[in-house]
């Protein structure tokens, strides 16, 4: 199964958890690690997280003013209806292949986004996964379900 035309439209790093990333040119995937230099990397089950340009924009039709990033998202796609990716599919992007392991996630405590425009699209669209293969990550990068 192959999504054409499937993007990386961002990659983003944050060195500190609790805040919104901040888009870099690229970012290095470390197999079993996540991104390297980011807070959120580590031998865990949510290595990397994963947001589409789409689900941003429902926000910014809210009213705010968020991007690649602001919610704590790695990678920002296009293209690709991410929740629609089965558990256990293995997606690559650019040189790396990561593993799906969670759709969606729970919100203990309600973010600025949340309290802003009334929603947030992380918890419903977002999806997790963990490094299969390591390799570099830069938008415009073609994203690929195997």
């Amino acid at each position: 199964m192959t999504d054409v035309g499937a993007i990386v439209v961002a990659v983003s790093i944050s060195t500190g958890k609790g805040r919104k990333k901040t888009p870099v040119d690229s970012v290095d995937l470390k197999e079993n690690h996540g991104v390297v230099g980011d807070a959120h990397a580590g031998e865990r089950q949510r290595q990397i997280s994963l947001l589409a340009v789409e689900s941003i924009e429902k926000i910014r039709r809210l009213g705010l003013a968020v991007d690649a990033g602001d919610f704590a998202e790695n990678i920002t796609t296009r293209g690709i209806d991410l929740p629609s990716v089965p558990l256990g599919a293995r997606v690559a992007l650019g040189e790396a292949v990561i593993e799906v392991n969670q759709i969606g996630k729970e919100c203990h405590d309600r973010c600025a986004i949340y309290h802003s425009a009334g929603d947030c699209v992380m918890p419903k669209e977002g999806i997790f996964a963990r490094v299969i293969r390591g390799g570099t990550v830069r938008p415009g990068d073609p994203l690929v379900v195997l």
